[in-house]
């Protein structure tokens, strides 16, 4: 980790400032270029030098709008987004991003008013505990009450957000800090003990885990969200090792990207909702190394019966996660980054290839027997795979895309051809909906010169599409691909399978043509967005077309879809995965023994 240059901008250091004051400076001498906010009366002295920085300020409609889209910054561009909120409601707001940064592991800052020093305890207007209430959900969270303290405990939060394995850190700023008078210098002194993260792996487990895969008949490469965290050496050493090892590759949601799609050596992503020949491979594999992936609950399903034949090697920065869930034979900590570089480079002096000739027709068999696909509706609405199909293949090659939570989510991992690590922001481990169209946003911040498309549905949409009212003030012209089965589509999808096909509160009532509530056209209209509707499959290329070309305002198409699609393939919650099924009604579609016994 550098430290930032000590040159402060406009100005010497030892200069005599506000706390607020020193917040500002402070955030333009780390280089921040954009925040993502709503002033209130606990932040508000720091709103008044804001006015007339450089830092470019974004006017949100919610402050959850300001986190995600300080999160969708952050993951699009593999800087730190920076997100401000006044006290009370307006840091409570915040705690859904916050968690959402967290379990993903996106670096954020968010710098929140407090009341008065004098007045904390006293239950004063607009008073909460966001430190205590943010502390099991953040990296770490401060209290600031002096204005001395400001400048080394943002400079600290930024340094803990972005270093080690990433995340978000809150600092918490009394009004009487920022009014208060203070010497502001720059660099500061930065003392954090306690606080040092291994990045450089141990070599010896290095070894022993690129002689594991060497000598196995059957490995798989696990390739998790760290890997994308750590940036584009991390996915060049990963292609590197796996062209080199030719070990088959599976990716977590949160590693879509990791490895590109078409690499004839990624298999597609494991887990509740992974391909056939992904989840196959994990519960058939005689060695898994794992890089950078938390071994969650939607990856290995029922934990007692997840890669059964398997040795687990485990990499990862964070030592927390090694063992956690799974005992592991080899762990590494250590950056993704430095694991993959090493691993690289003793494979490449491997005296031949591994032979896996074997694996591979077995693997191959199933992804022939078992390829990605969907049926056509029967009740003659459109397909929402054929919507999300012919958006990936329409769009820039170097188009981002920012999935919504729910069956959708699942489509556009199926069905969008991604081949870059930042090019599919996903929320992961929270699952919030609400999430896409801030996030989205924020990474439209982040790449002005880039497409940005939200995938999204109609019950996501309703949470936090308000922010469509920020982007076209602010001309971020992102689109939005609107999902619309006019249901909790995920939900239904539960209650079709698991509750007898009762639909408890589940209906949104937006798809139909007789009385759409919204009709998300004329509200895209009424938010100073373009709005545009698709209901048949010869209409989708034009549409989505029309949506490219709109260039100075965001652009909405209200896709309706019909809402008995379901996202196959498909485990049941806890199940093992040998249970997968590759549509409704289907057995478990492989049988692991059978390679294992040489059959």
């Amino acid at each position: 980790m550098t430290e930032p240059k000590p040159a402060p901008p406009g100005g010497r250091t030892g200069q005599r400032l506000t706390g607020a004051q020193a917040i500002v400076k402070t955030l333009e001498a780390l280089g921040v270029e954009v925040v993502f906010g709503i002033p209130g009366g606990a932040i508000l002295p720091t709103y008044d030098p804001l006015y007339a920085s450089k830092i470019r300020h974004i006017l949100v409609r919610h402050e959850q709008g300001a986190g995600h889209a300080a999160t969708g910054y952050a993951a699009s561009s593999g800087r730190v987004g920076v997100c401000l909120a006044t006290s009370g409601p307006g840091a409570t707001n915040l705690i859904t991003a916050l968690a959402d940064a967290n379990i993903d592991s996106v670096p954020v800052l968010a710098i929140t008013g407090q009341v008065s020093a004098q007045a904390i305890g006293t239950d004063a207007f607009q008073e909460a505990d966001i430190v205590g209430a943010t502390m099991p959900l953040t990296k770490h969270s401060f209290l600031v009450k002096r204005a001395d303290e400001i400048g080394p405990a943002i400079w600290a939060a930024y340094h803990i957000a972005r270093s080690g394995r990433p995340g978000p850190v809150l600092v918490d700023i009394t009004k009487s800090a920022q009014t208060e008078p203070t010497e502001w210098r720059w660099p500061v002194k930065m003392e954090l003990p306690g606080y040092k993260p291994v990045t450089k792996p141990h070599s010896k487990q290095v070894k022993q885990a690129a002689e594991g895969l060497r000598q196995a008949q059957r490995p798989v490469i696990l390739a998790g969200g760290g890997i994308i965290r750590a940036g584009d050496r991390a996915r060049a050493d990963l292609a590197r090792l796996v062209n080199r090892s030719g070990a088959p590759v599976v990716v977590s949601l949160m590693g879509v990207g990791s490895l590109p799609d078409a690499h004839p050596a990624n298999l597609g992503m494991g887990g509740m909702h992974g391909s056939v020949p992904a989840v196959a491979a994990l519960q058939g594999a005689d060695l898994v190394l794992a890089v950078g992936s938390r071994f969650d609950d939607r990856l290995t399903g029922d934990l007692a019966s997840f890669a059964p034949r398997a040795k687990l090697i485990h990499a990862d920065i964070d030592p927390a996660e090694i063992g956690k869930n799974l005992a592991v034979e080899i762990p590494i900590v250590g950056d993704a980054a430095n694991v993959l570089a090493e691993l690289a480079e003793l494979a490449a002096d491997w005296p031949a290839k591994p032979d896996y000739k074997r694996w591979w027709e077995y693997l191959n068999g199933l992804r022939e027997a078992y390829p990605p696909g969907y049926d056509q509706p029967s009740d003659g609405r459109l397909a929402p795979q054929f919507a999300i199909e012919r958006l990936s293949a329409l769009a820039p090659k170097d188009a981002i895309f920012v999935a919504g939570v729910g069956q959708h989510q699942m489509w556009a991992q199926q069905f969008l051809d991604i081949s870059d690590g930042r090019q599919l922001l996903n929320s992961g481990g929270l699952g919030t909906m609400g999430y896409a169209v801030p996030a989205a946003m924020g990474a439209r911040v982040a790449h002005p010169g880039r497409q940005v498309w939200a995938v999204d549905g109609d019950g996501c949409f309703q949470m936090t599409g308000h922010e469509l009212v920020t982007c076209a003030l602010n001309g971020i012209p992102l689109k939005v691909a609107l999902i619309n089965n006019s249901s909790l589509g995920m939900v239904r999808q539960w209650q079709t399978l698991f509750y007898g096909e009762r639909y408890s509160n589940t209906d949104l009532q937006t798809g139909d043509d007789s009385a759409m509530i919204p009709d998300f056209v004329k509200l895209a209209d009424a938010y100073g967005c373009v709005g545009l509707r698709c209901a048949d499959a010869d209409q989708v290329d034009r549409v989505i077309e029309q949506a490219m070309a709109v260039a100075d305002r965001p652009a909405l198409i209200d896709f309706q879809v019909s809402r008995d699609a379901q996202v196959w393939p498909m485990i049941a919650g806890g199940a093992p995965n040998d249970t997968i099924q590759y549509a409704r009604g289907l057995a478990p579609v492989f049988e692991p023994d059978k390679f294992a016994q040489g059959s």
